[in-house]
């Protein structure tokens, strides 16, 4: 007999090993039109809260313009979930139960229920009947916004995804950000600039936030940060910042003229979506390195062990 061959692994980082160099984890199974609908969900529960702020304030053309930036955004999105889930019925059997705990279960209502709102004020704006059922259903719009715009971050930080679990302190931030800078955005672009203030704030203050808890963010994560500064996921995140710093500069300075808040707007909501695609691939790339979960791993035996 011939001498015994040992099996060969695949090559590593030291300290990095996993049962013959196979990723730990596997891939998210998550298809293209997950970010996209982050950020059109976003938008729309910024949108909503923009629409009843509006409203609220007298301001009838942001509400008007506000109302309808919500009912597109929020049409768009459970096609999007649908297709990614591949059956309609899917879709409508997590109608079924109400689950606290699960934030898929708590999206999936706050969806249907945004949407539903949305649909009735936006058919009440563009009738111009029944101000006073557009009313209320601008406030049940403006009331599941910010659920809207920020459990999709719950919902990816709820996985064992290290980029995306590890990170579960600052991407409700993140993510809120990068929806009102998108909304207010693109409602500034549509609205006269007379009428336009409130948006064009929301825009500036969103991107700033945006930009800071993701400094944040990945200052704390420290290595297990690097997918977000690697490959895709890496030059989205730049080209995010670019975006969402030249987008806010753009709209604070030039944005009380026309040409001034459609480019700033183009260019936050630009930078907005670029912001969501960066997370979504961030989560695959470390996925795919088992440095991300077994190095944190020993770290907390260590802690313990002292």
């Amino acid at each position: 007999m011939g001498r015994r061959r040992e099996p060969r692994r695949a090559t590593q980082p030291v300290g990095a090993e996993s049962y013959y160099g196979r990723p730990i984890l596997k891939e998210p199974t998550w298809t293209w039109e997950i970010p996209v609908y982050f950020f059109a969900g976003g938008t729309a529960g910024v949108s909503a809260v923009l629409a009843a702020a509006g409203r609220l304030s007298g301001n009838e053309q942001l509400a008007r313009r506000a109302t309808f930036v919500n009912l597109a955004a929020i049409t768009v999105s459970p096609p999007l979930l649908i297709s990614d889930l591949g059956r309609p019925d899917r879709f409508l059997n997590m109608l079924r139960v109400f689950k606290p705990t699960s934030p898929m279960s708590v999206g999936t209502w706050v969806v249907s229920g945004a949407g539903t709102a949305a649909g009735v004020a936006g058919a009440c704006e563009l009738l111009g009947i029944l101000p006073r059922v557009r009313t209320a259903a601008q406030t049940v719009a403006a009331l599941l916004g910010p659920f809207l715009s920020t459990y999709t971050a719950v919902l990816v930080a709820d996985t064992s995804i290290p980029a995306w679990h590890e990170a579960r302190r600052e991407l409700p931030f993140v993510f809120a950000g990068s929806a009102s800078a998108s909304a207010g955005g693109i409602v500034a672009a549509l609205t006269p600039p007379e009428a336009a203030g409130a948006a064009r704030r929301l825009a500036v203050t969103g991107a700033l936030l945006e930009l800071a808890a993701t400094e944040v963010m990945e200052r704390r994560l420290g290595f297990l940060g690097e997918p977000y500064h690697q490959g895709e996921a890496g030059m989205f995140a730049k080209l995010s910042k670019a975006l969402s710093a030249a987008g806010a500069a753009v709209m604070a300075i030039g944005g009380r003229r026309r040409g001034g808040a459609v480019l700033g707007g183009a260019l936050l909501a630009a930078g907005s979506a670029a912001d969501r695609w960066a997370v979504y691939r961030a989560g695959f790339q470390s996925a795919r390195d088992p440095r991300y979960v077994v190095q944190p791993q020993r770290a907390r035996v260590r802690e313990r062990a002292q």
